[in-house]
């Protein structure tokens, strides 16, 4: 599993609803992309959930790296660049993945980045941000909220090259308050290979 996402910042007058149009009549079209898992339409709105920016921050989770690949030299990615300019791009590497409820789609999102020092232990990083995802399989969860009846998906991912650790979670409506990290709106979900990627820890 690779995780990957890009942040437009937009200016502080922006009309977001620009976005919400351009995802309601694009968003779909990744709805059956190979090797992708899944796509979150994400945004933040200034003076929204604590936010300072208007930003337009698609998160990805691959299946496969040409997927991945098909979609960064491919139609989608260079329209949005035409669009908005070329963003650069993170990437990491799936750590472990966390099957919540998917019946419905997820309404919100929360992510955390958190760089890991020079004298920490990346694998012993890794297990306790696995750990207090809600009903990590095989891991103690947070005290008092195993299996969060709101969670869709949630993710833990590494870039090795910054050694920074990365968190999500998808809700279903409002994400929990003692939900920790940057808050984002999900404006459509693509999930085309979701159910086949693996449940647990990726190693």
């Amino acid at each position: 599993m690779h995780a990957m996402q890009y942040e437009i910042t937009l200016p502080a007058d922006y009309d977001m609803a620009v976005i919400r149009r351009r995802v309601a009549d694009k968003g779909h079209l990744m709805d059956d992309h190979p090797g992708l898992g899944l796509k979150a339409y994400l945004v933040r709105e200034r003076g929204r959930d604590g936010s300072p920016v208007n930003q337009y921050a698609p998160f990805y989770l691959w299946r496969t790296a040409e997927g991945m690949n098909g979609f960064l030299w491919g139609p989608g990615f260079r329209g949005l660049s035409a669009d908005f300019g070329r963003p650069a791009v993170r990437h990491w590497l799936g750590a472990g993945l966390v099957e919540g409820a998917r019946t419905d789609a997820p309404t919100t999102a929360t992510r955390t980045t958190v760089p890991l020092p020079e004298t920490a232990d990346p694998a012993e990083a890794v297990e306790r941000a696995l750990a207090v995802l809600p009903g990590f399989p095989g891991l103690p969860t947070r005290p008092g909220r195993p299996g969060h009846p709101a969670l869709h998906t949630a993710a833990v991912a590494v870039d090795p090259s910054r050694w920074e650790l990365l968190s999500l979670a998808l809700w279903h409506g409002p994400a929990p308050e003692d939900a920790p990290g940057t808050r984002y709106q999900v404006l459509h979900l693509s999930r085309p290979e979701l159910d086949r990627l693996p449940v647990g820890r990726h190693w």
